[in-house]
Order: structure tokens, then C-alpha cells, then sequence
């Protein structure tokens, strides 16, 4: 294959019909890594909402099992890109989303928000790290992808465009971020969890963090009353990530999909998983354990057989 013979498919394709293989191509063959962290620089963001970063605080879940929430975000949204939204997957993954926002009182507000970073943060790292900038087939593809996903999870008013989400956006933060205690708790403990990611975990701690401050915008370090960094101090950490893609450009392009579940980040299921049993369930656990199969190894590397529910 040719570098760019992944970008001559995605130029085949129509954004409109054709959203989830395209968003697929993009964020598991042509950008694994970068949308891997750009999707966790936009769960970071949402801390600094109070409304949401507070409410992740009262529920312990990222501060008490910071690598299980993390592990079990990344494997939920992973079903859906994997399998698609209509499959029994997906559908699996998207209720369990369903079922946990639904056990707290969410506004349409901070779900939208949390729906636009999940859209803008990529295509925005992307377009500034990437190998490549994304063409406007992708970045209308991912709009569409996760407007698909919002209508399955019950949101209103949901942006039509990618301006109109980027503004969304830039707005909501403007408005809403903020210091709260408890965000902050939530913001130290994941970027303690990035810390011991390979390859970060034979780097001291303090250096990681230090080079994290300096991939966040101005905006979201005061929001959580981080250090104020130099401009030399944020150059270099954008510089060596941009260069990074400069390497990636050079490589042959890669000819099998990168899923969430096969990142090394993700460490809480070695024996494999089953959808309905990810997550938090405040309200009860709806999936009957005692009657479920026990994991097999093969569901690690997607099939996942449904179990019985209430």
C-alpha cells in the first residue's frame, strides 16, 4: 500500500451514508494514536465544567478506580466504532451509556458539551499533530458519526455542522469553566493514570505531568488552577508531539485497524469482557452475573456474546 491510499478510499466514500466507515478509517488506521489521545484530552476537558467534574468527584469512580473508568469508557465508545451503531454491539454499548447518565440528573447543556468535545478535540489535534490534516470528507464524517450518537442517547438541539459544534464548544467554555475542589481531585487522579502509561512510565511522573500542562490551552490550566508555563515551555511539548507526526509520515501506512481494546492502556480485563457489564451501575448492576458466561479470551478481540438481562 501507499501512503495515502487509505485517503484516496475515504475520498470514494459519502460523508453522509458512509460517516462510520470513513470516521472508522480515520480514527483506527490513519490516526490511531492521535484520536487515542485527543478523545482523552476531551474527557479531561469536561472536568473543568463544575457541573460535570463535580459529579464525577461524588461518585468516586475517577478517583477511587481511575484505571477501571478509563479502561471501561475507552471499550464502550470502542464498540461502537468497531461493530457499528445498528449492531448488537453498539446497540449493547450505547444502552450502557444510556443507563449510566440516566441514574443522574444531567443537563442537555453539559451532555451536548460532552458530545462536542468528543467531535471538535480530535479533528483540532489532528489537524495540529497529526501526519496529515484531516480533509473535510472526515471532519463532516465524525460530525455525522457522533450526531448519530447523540440523537441513540437522547440529546436535543444537537449542532448540524462541525462550526456549529466548535462554537458550541468555545462558547460552553467560556461560560462554564471554572475551579471546583472535587474537578480538580478528578484532573490530579487521571493525569496520575496517564502517567503510567507506556511509554510515559519510565519517565518521572513529575516530567509527564509537567509536559501535559504544556498540551493544554491557557483556558483549561487556570480552570483547574495548574501551573501558568513559559511559551518556550508549551512549544516544546506541542514540538515534540508535532514532530512525532512528522516520523508517522514517513512510515508505511498501516493495514489493519487499531482498536481501544488492544491499547496497552487498557489493563482492567485481561480474560476478556462483555459489554453490559462495563461501566458504573449506581442503580444496580442490570446484568445477572450468577446466570452470564464466564469471559473467554476471544471477546478481547471483539466477539462478545450478549448475556441475559432483567
Amino acid at each position: 500500500m501507499r501512503r495515502f491510499d487509505w485517503l484516496a478510499r475515504i475520498e470514494q466514500l459519502d460523508p453522509a451514508v458512509d460517516y462510520e466507515e470513513i470516521a472508522r478509517i480515520t480514527g483506527t488506521i490513519e490516526f490511531p494514536w492521535d484520536v487515542n489521545q485527543a478523545l482523552s484530552f476531551a474527557l479531561f476537558r469536561t472536568y473543568a465544567v463544575p457541573s460535570i467534574g463535580r459529579l464525577l468527584a461524588d461518585t468516586g469512580e475517577f478517583t477511587e478506580r481511575v484505571q477501571k473508568r478509563y479502561d471501561d469508557t475507552a471499550l464502550i465508545l470502542d464498540a461502537v466504532s468497531e461493530h457499528g451503531l445498528g449492531s448488537a454491539q453498539g446497540r449493547d454499548a450505547v444502552r450502557r451509556m444510556n443507563q449510566m447518565h440516566g441514574s443522574y440528573a444531567i443537563s442537555n447543556g453539559d451532555m451536548l458539551y460532552v458530545l462536542s468535545t468528543f467531535v471538535v478535540t480530535p479533528i483540532r489535534w489532528v489537524d495540529q499533530f497529526g501526519w496529515r490534516k484531516l480533509v473535510e470528507k472526515e471532519k463532516v464524517a465524525a460530525t455525522n458519526y457522533y450526531r448519530e450518537l447523540g440523537r441513540l442517547m437522547g440529546m436535543k438541539d444537537i449542532p448540524a455542522t462541525y462550526q456549529e459544534f466548535g462554537a458550541y464548544l468555545d462558547a460552553y467554555e467560556a461560560e462554564h469553566f471554572a475551579f471546583d475542589a472535587g474537578a480538580r481531585a478528578v484532573a490530579d487522579s487521571t493525569l496520575q493514570l496517564f502517567t503510567t502509561f507506556p511509554p510515559n512510565n519510565y519517565a518521572p511522573a513529575a516530567l509527564i505531568k509537567r509536559f501535559s500542562y504544556g498540551l493544554m490551552d491557557d483556558p483549561l490550566r487556570a480552570a483547574f488552577r495548574y501551573p501558568k508555563l513559559s511559551k518556550v515551555e508549551q512549544a516544546f511539548s506541542r514540538r515534540l508531539v508535532w514532530l512525532r507526526g512528522r516520523f508517522v509520515r514517513m512510515l508505511p501506512p498501516r493495514r489493519e485497524p487499531k482498536f481501544a481494546r488492544q491499547l496497552p492502556n487498557v489493563r482492567s480485563y485481561p480474560n476478556g469482557y462483555d459489554i453490559p457489564a462495563l461501566g458504573t451501575f449506581p442503580r444496580g448492576c442490570p446484568v445477572p452475573h450468577a446466570e452470564a458466561p464466564a469471559p473467554e479470551p476471544a471477546r478481547q478481540e471483539g466477539v462478545l456474546p450478549d448475556v441475559q438481562r432483567q
